[in-house]
């Protein structure tokens, strides 16, 4: 099969409104005779399924959010009988039960398609060996990579966590052309490859990485350390999993499928936000059979870019993400994303690839907010002078654009742990002393 579908890629707005309108009705139809959560939620707001008529009605119905997945724990919100669900998948959650998923086999079906279109968009085709060096079992970013890869027909080497130096080796004698993995674990691979002066080994072109926000800045380092193309790429299990967003070869924004979603961006009043403005991006599914999600509230902040694509594509283009909305740090009522820290700290030339918040507040006094960065080997001279240099520069950039002082320790490379999955950048102390 062919999985550029320029049917689809580039359909007209009239034309996938028509789609979007009919694929709705028949959602609305499913949640409603099959799960009662909505079929109660609709009732209570005096809302039929049979009244949505046009995209216009679309804002009456209500919002789905994360502790309602929580509260019908474990099927509560699946419209098909367990009988037709071919597998599962659970997110850990940091309090309380798992989100838990689950898919037919045509859901299985839509979602490697999903996924080879992103593959094609990047131009992954059959001849490639790609590498997906994430955790495989609960995590959708495992099997959900490996079905969009054995879709497009490439070679899957399902590698999984872990072992870095074993990962590189692999990467070498297979002749490995795709990585997949989150872009720490992608910064942390690199670090290593060099330490191993095996880069020029290496056969790798392009880079697909998601899971946690990354910058510009972060792209461009990892495009000159592996001699790639870097792509971003979005998903969360409630919507399938990987592949809800990628980018294209244009490296400019995330076209999302909006033959699969209709896609809101809402801001605090929960009123759309006009291009260019951020806010929470909200999903709703419409060709999911066994937990379709009306409304859904990500928690994910972005912005929606109104510019034409150059290659073509007529799906919305949102920005890379902000970060989310229950990450966002309030210091001294600032709101701070870790994204806008990032930013800065990675376009200085003497700071490394990774840094760490710590948010402390000492007993009754101000939230202290301090950003540990590791410096490059070649800049950490030990000299006092120097270090006392760089950490004001750092200093005075982050107050330029967080518009919050903070305090900056420049630490040795190597000080903050790598992972192989999300990196933990934020620690946040205060509720230790709010609970004392």
């Amino acid at each position: 099969m062919n999985y550029w579908q320029p049917k689809l890629e580039l359909i007209k707005r009239d034309e996938l409104e028509n789609l979007q309108l009919r694929r709705l009705k028949s959602t609305l139809e499913k949640v409603y005779n099959n799960i009662p959560f909505y079929q109660d939620n609709l009732k209570n707001l005096e809302i039929h399924s049979q009244d949505i008529q046009s995209l216009k009605d679309f804002s009456n119905l209500p919002f789905t959010r994360k502790v309602n997945l929580r509260e019908n724990y474990p099927f509560g919100l699946f419209a098909v009988p367990s009988e037709e669900v071919v597998r599962v998948h659970a997110s850990s959650g940091t309090t309380g039960k798992p989100t838990v998923v689950g898919y037919t086999k045509n859901d299985i079906d839509i979602w490697s398609d999903m996924m080879a279109r992103d593959f094609v968009m990047v131009g992954v085709n059959r001849s490639d060996i790609f590498q997906n060096a994430v955790n495989y079992g609960f995590f959708t970013g495992g099997l959900g990579i490996h079905f969009g890869i054995e879709r497009l027909g490439a070679m899957a080497v399902p590698s999984g966590v872990g072992n870095t130096e074993r990962q590189l080796e692999i990467m070498e004698d297979f002749g490995v052309t795709v990585l997949h993995c989150t872009p720490s674990y992608a910064l942390y691979l690199a670090e290593t490859a060099k330490a191993m002066n095996v880069v020029d080994k290496l056969k790798l072109k392009i880079g697909c990485f998601g899971a946690e926000p990354w910058s510009e800045e972060a792209r461009k380092e990892l495009e000159d350390a592996l001699n790639i193309k870097a792509y971003d790429s979005y998903g969360l299990s409630e919507m399938f999993g990987p592949g809800v967003g990628f980018e294209c070869q244009e490296q400019n924004g995330l076209h999302i499928w909006e033959d699969h979603f209709i896609v809101e961006i809402l801001d605090k009043n929960d009123e759309p936000c006009s291009p260019g403005e951020p806010g929470e991006l909200v999903l709703t599914s419409l060709t999911k059979e066994v937990m379709p999600l009306v409304r859904y509230r990500t928690g994910d902040i972005t912005f929606s870019m109104n510019d034409m694509c150059n290659c073509g594509r007529t799906s919305i283009k949102v920005h890379r993400f902000l970060g989310r909305a229950d990450d966002m740090l309030i210091v001294r009522g600032i709101n701070v994303f870790p994204s806008q820290i990032e930013e800065v700290l990675m376009k200085l030339p003497e700071v490394g690839d990774y840094f760490r918040v710590i948010i402390d507040r000492k007993r009754h006094g101000l939230d202290e907010l301090t950003i540990q960065v590791e410096l490059k080997d070649e800049v950490f001279t030990g000299e006092l002078q120097d270090l006392a240099k760089i950490q004001r520069n750092v200093e005075n950039k982050l107050k330029s654009i967080l518009n919050i002082r903070s305090r900056i320790e420049l630490v040795e490379k190597g000080t903050i742990p790598r992972t192989v999955g999300k990196s933990q950048k934020i620690i946040d102390k205060r509720d230790v002393y709010a609970k004392s």
